[in-house]
């Protein structure tokens, strides 16, 4: 799979996924504690919806973020139509913002983020994107291996989101979760046929013994391996009160931009 992002900036997938992340947020960050946010494949953090790429693919106007701030979503997208609307101001919406800057939007003083991209000018963009934070750092290197080397320390946030254009993304992912059990983990992952999901979770439930909460969000039936006919989110760690949230977002994407879509939130282990 190629996902190159900024053909995909502001589809379904992100609606999902930042939506989530911005509730996921807020939980971690109710109380004094600092938290610190490692995002093991962060993009350039800002997207241009009018530019050539996310144009060809239109996935933001057919069933994107075009799509929900013209709807009326339940409440559990009101972070993300919010940040939206703080970047566009009241016009009309162009930019959509990227995990990088929601998160660097959403974090308190004391808090901290760290943001990995290896290609260099998906890493020159992100560094100017996030430009005058204190709190912020990018790197360009490999957000796995940054992850795995973190020195343990308070609270800590992984976000794995890669483009999946490598094979062993999958193995990677379950390595990093077996390597840091004491860290919260959010995991996006394309949907296209159970047996490969399946088999991603069979390994990660022996890899880690963190529980884990996944949320399907399917945009169609799972008949033709060969398109995303949807993504997954898992979180890893303590129960954080997230389900009813996940349910929520994931049957509203579903049911209201898919065809014939279906959403499901389930414990494993």
């Amino acid at each position: 799979m190629n996902y190159r992002h900024a053909f995909h900036a502001g589809n379904f997938a992100d609606l999902v996924k930042h939506a989530a992340l911005l509730r996921l947020l807020a939980r971690l960050t109710t109380d004094r504690a600092p938290l610190e946010v490692i995002d093991t494949h962060a993009g350039r953090g800002l997207y241009d919806l009018a530019g050539a790429e996310a144009r060809k693919s239109g996935e933001a106007a057919t069933a994107g973020i075009l799509r929900l701030m013209r709807e009326r979503p339940p409440e559990v997208f009101s972070g993300l139509v919010d940040a939206v609307r703080r970047l566009n101001g009241q016009g009309e919406v162009r930019r959509y913002p990227g995990s990088p800057w929601l998160i660097a939007e959403g974090l308190r003083p004391g808090d901290s983020y760290l943001g990995c991209e290896l290609r260099p000018e998906e890493h020159e963009a992100l560094r100017v994107a996030l430009r005058g934070r204190d709190y912020v750092r990018t790197v360009r290197g490999d957000g796995y291996e940054t992850a795995r080397a973190a020195p343990a320390k308070g609270r800590r946030l992984l976000l794995i989101d890669p483009p999946f254009e490598r094979p062993d993304d999958y193995g990677r992912i379950v390595e990093v979760l077996g390597a840091r059990p004491e860290a919260t983990a959010l995991v996006w992952l394309p949907l296209k046929d159970l047996e490969t999901f399946d088999a991603f979770l069979r390994e990660l439930e022996d890899a880690t013994d963190a529980p884990l909460l996944v949320a399907e969000t399917r945009m169609r039936p799972l008949a033709d391996p060969m398109k995303m006919n949807g993504c997954a989110l898992v979180l890893a760690g303590p129960d954080l009160g997230m389900a009813e949230d996940l349910q929520a977002i994931c049957g509203w994407v579903a049911g209201t931009l898919g065809e014939g879509g279906l959403a499901r939130v389930y414990a494993v282990g």
